[in-house]
């Protein structure tokens, strides 16, 4: 009696009954796709490498790209182009002559290209004696001017190379006043003069520009003639489009007002001989 409990009691259970051959087909494959994942690491292929993760590799691209994004010098040429553009910048370094040393001359000048390669860079041997050589702007020492050119030397290179072209610089006034040399208006693009530069009316210096529009750091001790004009050249370029487009309507705006200022004279020189005396 016993066994037959037993053997009722076994027959109770589920799992003991013969299960349809389709759903013994279907539970094998959920079984297979709710298997958990391996957890301890990637698997081995067929020739027994380990493949990498995906998430490996976007850990490898985010390496990458945080190498590339480090920044760069963006005053550095960005190639080896020297050749005489239509846009140069000139920068220029003084000394101190006179007896008291307290009045400026040409020491040195560097040109570069719009590419920001240097294309001349001269130490210059003033007329007069020098007295105070202002190393700790200039960066000139004696040594450096012992072999320098001679100003007319000097002067009639740098005019050569400016003649019919753009010429960028911050205060050109000053450089070419030393080189004793003059620029048309028009194709003068001074960085210290341009109006979205300024404050209100205030002119700002070339390093608060540099650090302003460029993001970088110049002039910190003695000033490097080819850093600055570098800096010059690079403001203009990322603001040429607007600049050139101010510059053509200023000089047009002066065509204008000459054509007027000659037609009022041609009638007040009529007038005045139309009521002159007669003979």
């Amino acid at each position: 009696m016993e066994n037959q409990v037993k053997k009722k009691g076994k027959n109770k259970n589920p799992n003991n009954h013969p299960i349809n051959p389709n759903w013994a087909q279907l539970r094998q494959k959920l079984n297979i796709q709710g298997s958990k994942p391996n957890l301890s690491g990637p698997s081995p292929n067929s020739d027994g490498d380990v493949k990498p993760t995906v998430l490996g590799k976007r850990k490898e691209r985010s390496d990458l790209s945080a190498f590339d994004s480090q920044p760069n010098d963006v005053l550095e040429p960005v190639n080896s182009d020297f050749s005489l553009t239509n846009e140069i910048a000139m920068d220029c370094e003084m000394v101190g002559v006179s007896p008291e040393g307290n009045r400026s001359a040409l020491g040195r000048v560097t040109l570069v290209n719009k590419w920001g390669n240097v294309i001349y860079d001269e130490f210059v041997r003033p007329v007069e004696r020098v007295v105070d050589y202002r190393t700790q702007i200039s960066g000139i020492r004696p040594r450096d001017l012992k072999k320098a050119k001679d100003f007319p030397t000097v002067q009639k290179k740098v005019a050569e190379l400016m003649k019919g072209r753009i010429l960028v610089g911050h205060a050109l006034r000053n450089d070419l006043k030393a080189l004793l040399l003059s620029h048309p208006k028009k194709d003068m693009r001074d960085t210290s003069e341009y109006q979205p530069f300024l404050k209100g009316s205030q002119r700002k210096a070339l390093r608060h520009l540099a650090t302003e529009f460029l993001g970088v750091t110049i002039q910190t001790g003695e000033h490097c003639p080819v850093e600055d004009a570098r800096a010059a050249m690079l403001l203009y370029q990322r603001h040429r489009k607007e600049w050139e487009r101010s510059a053509k309507d200023r000089t047009r705006l002066v065509e204008k007002q000459k054509k007027r200022k000659n037609k009022k004279k041609a009638k007040t020189t009529e007038s005045s001989d139309m009521n002159g005396p007669l003979a």
